[in-house]
């Protein structure tokens, strides 16, 4: 292991640069979970399968926006991209805590639809300011930065809902959201490096706009197909062949990744709606944060470990790891012994998403690489939309631990079935 490569890295000012105002991007919306699901709960009289799909429907609404989003940084700019995102932030949730249940569904699906892309966005930039064994640990960097995010957000947002303002509480993470948009619009970390600017034709900012298509909902593609001339074949390629073109990067092992990234989701979600009703339901919502300290703190031990090893590993083997070691978290009887079975699952964390991030990036090439992370964070999110309603359903029948050991056990089937998958990937290869 070498903890050299960290010294070195923060060396590099825009890396350093970009891994701070990541962090203090992020703070807002870590905090925004606990606050909505204590605000369905304890303000609106909903039970934690309410909380868990709303969760569901704003989570869905980021993994349908994420990828068009990111091929939008892609083909016009990262600052006329986030335009959306900084003005919805701050008018979603500001209505958000002023309404009944049924319309706070349908708001934040749009809240989660043009939500501030601050991870993909960091992750891309990361992949063009670092390269080879530098990458690596800058993606641990920035899984190690989001531990400590999650360290102060979601305990913030435990202590401001318990205190009897959630309303305050998620005005001010959407102000404060489109006020970090505002400045990473004014930062504009490069998303693509200066070499591949260059190379961009007129033909390929053409592919790339018919890219963001191909990426948009079915029913805008729908529209959008409508409006290509009717003699407009003679110029080039037809649409589904530049579509097939622009998806060439989506390869099984990039599909694996995915799955990856989706299972993690899932078990994240599904263990901070667990913490979340395992202390509430004990009349302890005051000490979430601890429990979150130490999982978080767990999570930055195994990033700094994982950074500074020499060689990758498998990221299906890591959240193998980590679902197996959730379960037992729902036999904690009290917040200390709840903190303390936090720790095994946390110290696999970090490494989980770092690992999958690292291998995105290595896939996939730079000018695919916003949408393809795009992608990423679309799987991940929609593991974290499938996690908080399954956790949140088995909560209501039989109590907290059946959060953790859902989301746990579901974790290890889906690994079980990416190993069995790549197995016989292997298997027909050679005949391939």
């Amino acid at each position: 292991m070498n903890f050299a490569l960290y010294r070195e890295l923060l060396a590099v000012r825009p890396i350093r640069r970009l891994l701070l105002v990541g962090m203090v991007a992020r703070i807002p919306h870590s905090a925004a979970g606990v606050l909505l699901t204590l605000h369905i709960v304890l303000s609106l009289d909903q039970g934690y399968a309410a909380a868990g799909a709303a969760a569901a429907v704003m989570t869905i609404g980021i993994a349908v926006g994420a990828p068009w989003r990111g091929r939008g940084v892609d083909t016009v700019g990262l600052r006329t991209a986030l335009i959306p995102s900084v003005i919805s932030e701050a008018v979603i949730w500001s209505v958000v805590p002023h309404v009944s249940y049924q319309w706070l569904l349908p708001l934040v699906f749009v809240g989660g639809l043009l939500t501030l892309p601050i991870f993909s966005v960091v992750r891309q930039s990361l992949g063009v300011l670092a390269d080879g064994d530098q990458r690596r640990t800058a993606f641990a960097l920035d899984a190690i930065t989001t531990e400590v995010v999650f360290m102060i957000g979601p305990a913030a947002g435990a202590i401001v809902a318990t205190s009897g303002f959630t309303v305050l509480g998620l005005t001010i993470v959407g102000v404060s959201t489109s006020l970090a948009g505002l400045f990473l619009m004014w930062f504009n970390p490069p998303t693509r490096s200066p070499a591949q600017d260059e190379e961009c034709s007129a033909d390929e900012r053409h592919a790339a706009e018919a890219a963001v298509v191909s990426a948009a909902p079915a029913h805008l593609q729908e529209a959008a197909a409508e409006l290509v001339p009717a003699g407009a074949t003679h110029r080039g390629p037809g649409l589904r062949s530049k579509v097939a073109h622009n998806f060439a990067w989506f390869t099984a092992t990039v599909a694996a990744v995915f799955a990856v990234a989706a299972g993690a989701g899932m078990v994240l979600s599904g263990t901070d709606v667990g913490i979340v009703a395992a202390l509430e339901t004990g009349g302890r919502q005051a000490e979430i944060g601890i429990v979150f300290l130490f999982w978080c703190a767990a999570s930055v031990v195994g990033g700094l470990v994982y950074g500074a090893m020499h060689r990758p590993v498998s990221p299906i083997l890591l959240l193998l790891g980590m679902a197996a070691l959730t379960i037992p978290m729902g036999f904690a009887h009290d917040t200390w012994s709840l903190a303390f079975t936090a720790i095994l699952p946390g110290l696999l964390c970090a490494p989980v998403l770092s690992s999958a991030s690292e291998k995105v990036a290595d896939l996939v090439a730079e000018e695919r690489r916003g949408e393809a992370m795009g992608w990423y964070g679309s799987a991940l999110t929609g593991g974290v939309a499938l996690g908080a309603p399954l956790a949140g359903v088995f909560i209501d029948v039989t109590g907290p631990s059946g959060g953790f050991v859902s989301v746990g056990a579901a974790g290890v089937v889906l690994c079980f079935a990416g190993l069995i998958l790549q197995q016989r990937r292997r298997g027909k290869s050679p005949a391939q």
